[in-house]
């Protein structure tokens, strides 16, 4: 399957944009991230991953399977969370780092 074929049945399925590689995503709880690869799509059991940098501290990359990156937060859980989702895609600027990007 072609990657934009691929991207558009991910986009229909989370009724949302799936990240792309480059931009700035925000979590619920209040950390930036960059997109450095989505969808990924792991070689033995086919789960789609999304593969990105946090933009403070060590800048550490994570990898996270799409179902969770996409999901909605648990607002039983975290009654104070502003967000519907767990990642939203930044729409401005984001925050000021000294991430490198390798």
């Amino acid at each position: 399957m072609e990657i934009q074929e691929q991207r558009r049945l991910l986009d229909a399925k989370y009724r949302r944009e799936i990240p792309k590689a480059g931009e700035l995503w925000h979590h619920f709880k209040n950390n930036e991230y960059r997109i450095l690869a989505c969808p990924v799509m792991h070689t033995e059991s086919r789960e789609i991953y999304c593969v990105y940098q946090a933009l403070y501290g060590s800048c550490g990359i994570y990898c996270r399977p799409l179902d969770m990156f996409m999901s909605e937060v648990d607002h039983e859980k975290y009654p104070q969370a502003e967000q519907e989702y767990r990642f939203e895609r930044k729409t401005e600027g984001g925050q000021q780092h000294d991430c490198h990007k390798d």
